[in-house]
C-alpha cells in the first residue's frame, strides 16, 4: 500500500511538472486545493492505465520495441497519456491534453520527472 502511495505521489509531481512546463496540458480548478484533488484523481487514472493498458501495448509492439531499439516508448508513453485525458473527459475530470506531440514531450516530462522523484521517495523496498 505505501508503494501504491508513492508512486500516486510521484505521478502526481511529474504531472504538475509537465501541466506547469506544457501550455496544451491543462488543469483548471477554482482554487489550488481542487487542482490538487484534480493533480491526484489524474494519477491515480495515469497509474491505473499504466498498470493495465500499457503491458498490453507492449507486447503487442514488442517488435516495433525490437526495431526502433526502444524508441518506440515515447509513442506508447503519449497513447497512454492521451488515453488518461480521454478518460479524464469521461469522468468529467478538469485535465486535457492537446495533440499527439504534445503528449509525446508531456510523456517524457512525465517519465524523466517521475523516475526522479521515485528515487527521492521513500520507498518500501
Amino acid at each position: 500500500m505505501k508503494n501504491f502511495v508513492v508512486k500516486t505521489i510521484a505521478n502526481a509531481g511529474a504531472l504538475a511538472v509537465a501541466v506547469w512546463l506544457l501550455d496544451k496540458i491543462t488543469l483548471t480548478g477554482d482554487s489550488t486545493g481542487k487542482k490538487v484533488g484534480t493533480l491526484l484523481v489524474v494519477a491515480l487514472l495515469f497509474g491505473l492505465v499504466n498498470s493495465f493498458v500499457k503491458p498490453v501495448v507492449r507486447v503487442l509492439t514488442f517488435p516495433l520495441f525490437v526495431l526502433t531499439l526502444g524508441l518506440i516508448t515515447l509513442v506508447v508513453n503519449a497513447l497512454m497519456l492521451l488515453l488518461t485525458s480521454w478518460l479524464a473527459g469521461k469522468l468529467d475530470v478538469s485535465f486535457h491534453v492537446e495533440g499527439f506531440w504534445t503528449a509525446v514531450f508531456g510523456g517524457l516530462i512525465i517519465s524523466i520527472v517521475s523516475w526522479a522523484l521515485n528515487m527521492v521517495l521513500p520507498d518500501e523496498d
